[in-house]
């Protein structure tokens, strides 16, 4: 399995005490987690600055998983690019939004929302509870995850009603948040789970890497050959050899 891991890359560069928690950038970080959880998959990273923020065509076409956290810069992904990468999850690419990543444009148009929520960045205490015990992505983690520090997201987050709900997290001020959700859009599957900040060390946490490799591996989509679901005609005598249309009033190729 190969597992592209997106960074924004930006706070690591202009924020020390972030360059700090993070040398080496917050997507090596995560980068790091799910290789010493999943040693058999290949990970690599890419970031925003890159060309065509590191997203090509042959970039997405060799990834089953792709990972995102972006924060401060979402406005400058290029909406080309974004369309490259919803076309892939449609056809089976995974995706695993991570925190921030909640008002990525991906995500945005995935969801079909806002998405927009609660948030406070006051050191609060979060605990990860898990709601879907059975669930894979629930494997191997304990119940609760303790996270000392983090960044508050309480409801409402303005989210479809996801496929799964498998993580719910509690703060020190009261709040609730839906941190950890599934959902399929056609043949993709997503995963969404909010904790990690640029503020904290996250992402150094065992469990929360934990969580975000079988998030990974649950993700990848086990199919022959990535493509988009495609619109069949059927004739009343023939249950097995559709005849393909490209869109919905194109006459098929073998008309």
């Amino acid at each position: 399995m190969n597992v592209l891991v997106w960074g924004e890359n930006r706070h690591e560069q202009v924020e020390p005490h972030v360059r700090e928690i993070y040398p080496d950038g917050m997507h090596s970080a995560i980068a790091a987690g799910i290789a010493e959880n999943l040693p058999d998959v290949k990970v690599s990273t890419t970031t925003l600055d890159e060309p065509e923020h590191g997203l090509t065509e042959e970039v997405l076409a060799q990834s089953d998983v792709l990972v995102w956290w972006g924060h401060a810069a979402h406005g400058e992904v290029d909406d080309k690019v974004v369309e490259r990468v919803y076309q892939h999850v449609l056809a089976g690419m995974g995706l695993v939004v991570l925190h921030s990543g909640h008002w990525s444009k991906i995500f945005g148009k995935l969801m079909g929302t806002t998405c927009t929520l609660r948030w406070r960045s006051e050191r609060d205490r979060e605990l990860v509870w898990t709601v879907n015990p059975t669930h894979p992505i629930a494997q191997g983690v304990p119940h609760p995850i303790e996270i000392e520090q983090q960044e508050m997201y309480g409801e409402f987050f303005d989210i479809p009603v996801p496929d799964e709900l498998v993580f719910v997290s509690s703060f020190s001020g009261g709040e609730v948040f839906r941190s950890g959700c599934t959902f399929r859009r056609g043949h993709g599957k997503i995963f969404y789970f909010s904790p990690g900040d640029q503020d904290y060390p996250v992402y150094h946490h065992k469990d929360i890497r934990k969580v975000i490799a079988n998030g990974v591996a649950w993700a990848r989509t086990d199919l022959p050959k990535r493509e988009l679901p495609t619109l069949l005609r059927y004739e009343t005598d023939d249950f097995f050899n559709g005849h393909g249309y490209t869109g919905p009033i194109e006459e098929p190729a073998d008309a």
